[in-house]
């Protein structure tokens, strides 16, 4: 609240002349500082100072524990398997393909900014593809990243094409729209035999 007060000129000669008058103001600035607190508090509240990070991952719907294990079977043509090396180089292998006599049952290396093209190419070709991952303990946290990143974007890539939407669900009646399937798998034992007729792989 602001308070004016009036204050006279003590002293002088009387006259004619009348004292002049001298206003003083004075603020009280205690509500402001009530006012200020209170904002202080509200952005304290309100502002969100780091925004929390969590990835999206879609998870397969509840299956009944009366279903036969028959149903979740996968064929070897319709599994693409993809490996993580822990030198962080990426291979992959499906089914029995082969490119000749001397690549048989060895995965094949990939660079990692052919991913997306493998991943777009395999899931149109097939309709029933699964991917199963499997990474090196040993391999960076963001490799996996990488690769889940790689399966969102195909995701919504493919989703956006009818004509592949219609052909999918025409194959998977049970699904209303295209999901990249997905799996991943603990780096094994074999893993560490079959990389190691890889020359270079490993880092070796």
């Amino acid at each position: 609240m602001a308070d004016i007060q009036q204050r006279e000129k003590s002293g002088g000669k009387k006259g004619l002349r009348h004292p002049k008058r001298r206003l003083g103001i004075r603020i009280d600035m205690t509500p402001m500082v009530d006012i200020a607190f209170l904002l202080l508090i509200f952005y304290m509240v309100t502002t969100i100072f780091a925004a929390p990070q969590a990835m999206e991952i879609n998870l397969p719907p509840k299956q009944d524990d009366t279903v036969s294990t028959e149903a979740h079977k996968v064929k070897k043509s319709n599994l693409l398997n993809v490996w993580v090396e822990k030198n962080g180089d990426f291979y992959y292998q499906i089914g029995n393909e082969l490119r000749t006599k001397s690549d048989m049952n060895i995965p094949w290396k990939i660079p990692a900014d052919s991913l997306r093209d493998l991943f777009t190419k395999y899931n149109w070709d097939r309709p029933k593809l699964s991917t199963l991952f499997i990474i090196h303990p040993e391999a960076k946290y963001s490799k996996m990243v990488d690769l889940l990143d790689e399966t969102e974007v195909v995701e919504a890539l493919l989703r956006l094409n009818q004509e592949y939407v219609k052909a999918y669900i025409a194959s998977n009646p049970e699904e209303k729209t295209f999901s990249f399937r997905y799996a991943m798998r603990k780096w094994e034992d074999r893993d560490d035999k079959l990389f190691a007729k890889i020359p270079g792989a490993g880092g070796m």
